[in-house]
């Protein structure tokens, strides 16, 4: 990973657009990646993408070389994918399918993926300790999981910034982190929880990043208007990324988990 501070690797032109959003995660799975490759003495490497979208993330890894599988159960996600899929010129590496977490084993070949990208999914399932197992599942045996959901500490500061003392408080103490009635996630969790459904799962946890710590907080204005803001506060980002303190108030968080 570029060392938290330098613009290098915020500078990426194949990083996903929306890189306050995405610059921390990036990071980590392409250094994952370039890892995983040298490793198997391999330039192309098989990645699953479950509940992937519209190709946030599947898109640009293709455009690393790797072939990408998406599974996600919208049609709609999976035909928005094949156009853009087109329009960045990977078409051929980039294949999508219908279907979900739960089920993933039974769409996808089991033990046939150097990594595994479970993104925004654990927070919707039913089970997701049943979820993690089906994404390990999917794994060739050196292969690595990135999870990325939804943080608890971040839910409970933005409703209290924004003067919801009691909704703040309800996250605080709400097993599940939630808000109240009217909040759309049914989950939310801290980085102890998803380390433990990683290391449960039977893998090794090798890193626990928060993010946006900081970006959804600032008001756009202030990046938007001042020479320089966006590429400080991306800076910040990274820097407050690896920091175990900024956990706790990320919004949200990502662990890597590997076999071995």
């Amino acid at each position: 990973m570029s060392r938290p501070g330098s613009p290098q690797g915020g500078a990426d032109s194949i990083r996903p657009r929306a890189s306050l959003r995405t610059a921390v995660v990036w990071e980590v799975l392409r250094e994952a990646l370039e890892r995983r490759a040298k490793a198997a003495d391999s330039p192309v490497l098989d990645v699953l993408d479950t509940g992937g979208g519209t190709g946030n993330f599947a898109v640009p890894v293709a455009r690393l070389g790797h072939r990408v599988t998406v599974v996600d159960p919208s049609p709609d996600a999976l035909f928005a994918l094949e156009r853009r899929a087109a329009e960045a010129g990977v078409t051929e590496r980039v294949s999508g399918v219908q279907g979900d977490t739960q089920g993933l084993l039974d769409v996808v070949r089991p033990g046939g993926y150097d990594m595994v990208l479970c993104h925004g999914v654990l927070e919707y399932v039913d089970d997701p300790a049943e979820g993690v197992r089906s994404v390990v599942g999917a794994l060739r045996p050196a292969g690595s999981v990135s999870l990325l959901a939804a943080g608890r500490g971040g839910a409970v500061l933005a409703r209290a910034l924004a003067g919801h003392f009691a909704e703040a408080q309800h996250a605080l103490t709400d097993p599940d982190g939630r808000w109240g009635a009217g909040d759309s996630l049914p989950r939310r969790f801290t980085a102890g929880e998803l380390t433990g459904l990683v290391t449960d799962a039977g893998l090794r946890a090798v890193s626990v990043h928060g993010v946006r710590v900081f970006a959804d907080l600032v008001p756009g204005v202030l990046v938007d208007t001042e020479p320089g803001a966006l590429d400080a506060l991306l800076r910040l980002e990274l820097a407050a990324a690896e920091e175990p303190g900024f956990h706790s108030v990320a919004t949200q968080l990502h662990v890597l988990g590997e076999r071995g």
